[in-house]
């Protein structure tokens, strides 16, 4: 049964949602700014919201609803019944609020992703408001879509990628549940046609890719580890001999860009081809993908996830963000709550990966008894050296047909040598470096371009000039 949003904890969620946000600012300037705007600017955007759903009324709730659109740094609202009504009907074009600039460009200047991560928390909060009248209809999903990719178009258009797909509001719709119809005594059900499976890769064949993969010495002496201990309780199982439990789930500590996601992905693979798990597919996820912005849908949203992964590996990255140490009641525990659940009713068959952080991670897993008693296999993912992190570089070249000249080469390794030693928090491994060639890439495809008839070589090969970056481009 879905629950009913009051305007006292639409106020809550926003308010958390909002601060949240800010405390992933690390500019106070920055932060100062987004504080000052923010409870205007959603403000405007219920109305538009609101104004979306042809089909609704505005009534004295709305009013309730918009009056609880404030956070800590701004004083609750006053509006009355005419002026919110008034609000909705004269609600003009979608405009991006001022402060997304200033976002776009510590991005650029940093490498962060805090306006990509901005349209996820926008997506929510409108979707939390919304839900006003208990039910997020199309045209107020498409209403937010619409606004969501007017944002993320400024963030594709200032070069600014993701490394995971954008929240989206069509997942909310509130949709009637049909009764299913039944089949007359005339139809006989019909076959689906049998589909060939392709070809699963063996266990060898995948630990020869994860021996592959750069650096990771401790990480794949750590996977192998636990291959044995798979084999070996089996042929205990076999011969009839004891088994004590033991819990396959695991906690992935290390920074971003140091392989977690791919190991991830051969880890499920490996589980498939020695039998632990069905299916062997690896559904990645974050907070995003599991808790919703109201009351009644985190539940139905992260069962949704956990179905999806049922027969393989589900993948949670910065899992550290579902638990909220300022506020015990946000809905991020509910979605802990419902995955311990399945990881209880489905223990043949799925398998937890969490991972994040070193000491956010140990917080996380401290949080609940039933993570501590479930997820006791911990894999450290160190950063990658300079040597490494050149390494990198060079497969990708040669993945993608291109080649570091001598200089450009001299160059790479000195730089990824500075990059290491001088790391701080915001150091990303391989996404550095992949960065790196992709800008290379670009400035190259400009100098060849101008170029009569260039040579296969000057096709493929990339020089200190493509990799440095311009005077134009650090200011």
């Amino acid at each position: 049964m879905r629950g009913t949003l009051t305007p006292a904890q639409a106020h809550k969620q926003y308010d958390e949602a909002v601060s949240a946000y800010r405390k992933w600012i690390p500019d106070p300037t920055l932060r100062m700014e987004f504080g000052r705007q923010a409870d205007d600017y959603f403000r405007t955007c219920a109305l538009g919201v609101w104004q979306a759903d042809n089909a609704a009324q505005i009534t004295p709730r709305h009013v309730e609803f918009y009056n609880a659109i404030y956070s800590g740094t701004n004083s609750s609202p006053s509006a009355l019944y005419w002026e919110v009504a008034t609000g909705v009907a004269g609600y003009d074009l979608f405009q991006p609020p001022a402060f997304f600039q200033s976002l776009r460009d510590y991005d650029r200047r940093k490498g962060t992703t805090l306006s990509r991560r901005f349209v996820d928390q926008f997506t929510l909060i409108l979707l939390l408001f919304a839900a006003v009248d208990d039910v997020v209809s199309e045209p107020e999903a498409g209403f937010v879509n619409a606004c969501a990719d007017a944002l993320l178009a400024l963030c594709t258009k200032d070069g600014l990628s993701g490394d995971r797909p954008p929240l989206k509001a069509d997942e909310f719709i509130t949709k009637p549940q049909p009764a299913a119809p039944q089949p007359t005594a005339q139809e006989a059900p019909k076959e689906e046609p049998a589909q060939e499976e392709e070809p699963q890769p063996s266990l060898e064949e995948l630990l020869e890719e994860l021996d592959s993969l750069c650096g990771l010495d401790q990480v794949k002496k750590d996977v192998k580890s636990l291959i044995n201990l798979v084999k070996v309780r089996k042929l205990r199982q076999e011969a009839g001999l004891p088994v004590p439990p033991m819990s396959l789930h695991l906690v992935f500590l290390g920074n971003p860009g140091t392989g977690k996601t791919t190991v991830a992905r051969l880890l499920a693979k490996i589980y498939r081809s020695m039998g632990v798990l069905p299916k062997g597919q690896l559904v990645e996820v974050d907070r995003s993908g599991l808790v919703a912005g109201f009351v009644g849908q985190t539940a139905i949203k992260t069962q949704e996830v956990i179905q999806k992964a049922i027969g393989g590996v589900l993948f949670i990255d910065e899992a550290y963000a579902l638990v909220n140490q300022d506020s015990p009641n946000d809905f991020g525990h509910e979605a802990i709550e419902v995955l311990l659940k399945n990881m209880e009713d489905h223990r043949k068959d799925l398998i937890v990966i969490v991972a994040g952080y070193s000491e956010l991670m140990e917080k996380f897993i401290h949080a609940n008894p039933g993570l501590e008693s479930r997820f006791n296999k911990y894999f450290y993912f160190a950063d990658y050296d300079g040597g490494q992190l050149f390494s990198i570089l060079e497969s990708m070249c040669k993945k993608n047909g291109y080649t570091l000249s001598p200089e450009g080469a001299a160059w790479a390794k000195e730089d990824l040598e500075r990059l290491y030693q001088e790391r701080d928090e915001n150091f990303g491994n391989a996404r550095d470096v992949r960065n790196l060639f992709e800008k290379a890439v670009s400035r190259q495809s400009d100098r060849v371009a101008k170029l009569d008839a260039p040579t296969r070589e000057q096709l493929m090969e990339l020089l200190p000039e493509d990799l440095k970056e311009s005077e134009d481009e650090t200011t």
